[in-house]
């Protein structure tokens, strides 16, 4: 059965995010169709969708490499997400449904008996779900694509250190779910704007200056152990 190239894109744009592709490092056909168990076709269309996500670009005499984004660029990346997850948020004070409310009451819930007790990796999934069902409330697959892809960035670019209390940043996401369930779309906004802001700022860049890594990548060579095809 062919395997769709959404699938090898979701692997390759996971294993990128996790560095087992260094950023940089060259991104053959061949190579990514034996690690993943698939023809060259899917890698092919699936290479095209992650470099107009930005995380691969084409490089003449080398193809398809990893994208070595500037600090600045990682930069925007937080500003954006800063401006459009209360955008979001604030549309789904208007267009929610009460399946979108269940699931993020539910998230909530889990959330904050996880803060009490669980673990970070815990915490780190359902933050994520959250945000994601949070922006799927919005009613825009617009804005909800290009926040999927600010998150999916971030967690390539940065680690998260010394957040706020974990019970506190689900105290946040519950009010901010009182005010979406109630329309109050400016309070959802400023809310969900003083989430933002504040992981934000708990934000490290992953990767060493620009001169060092290519030093780095210069002198050294990747290799590739070859697991399933994740789904």
């Amino acid at each position: 059965m062919r395997v769709p190239a959404q699938s090898v894109c979701t692997a390759i744009r996971d294993d990128i995010v996790a560095g087992v592709h260094e950023r940089g490092s060259r991104l053959t056909e061949e190579v990514l169709a034996r690690r993943y168990g698939v023809s060259r076709v899917p890698v092919r269309e699936a290479l095209r969708t992650l470099e107009a996500e930005g995380f691969v670009v084409t490089r003449r005499h080398a193809g398809a490499c990893v994208a070595e984004p500037t600090e600045q660029e990682a930069a925007d990346l937080l500003e954006m997400r800063v401006l459009l997850e209360p955008l979001g948020a604030s549309r789904a004070a208007q267009r929610r449904t009460e399946a979108h409310l269940k699931v993020l009451r539910g998230l909530v819930r889990l959330g904050q008996e996880r803060a009490r007790h669980g673990s970070s990796e815990d915490l780190r999934s359902l933050g994520g779900w959250f945000h994601e069902t949070l922006a799927q409330a919005s009613g825009s697959s617009s804005l909800t694509s290009v926040l999927t892809q600010l998150r999916h960035k971030i967690a390539w670019m940065y680690t998260v250190e010394a957040l706020p209390s974990p019970v506190d940043l689900w105290a946040e996401r519950g009010a901010i779910v009182d005010a979406v369930a109630r329309g109050d779309g400016e309070r959802a906004r400023a809310i969900t704007a003083l989430h933002a802001e504040r992981a934000t700022a708990a934000h490290r860049l992953r990767f060493p200056s620009q001169g060092d890594h290519a030093e780095r990548v210069r002198n050294s060579q990747h290799a590739v152990n070859m697991p399933s095809l994740r789904h």
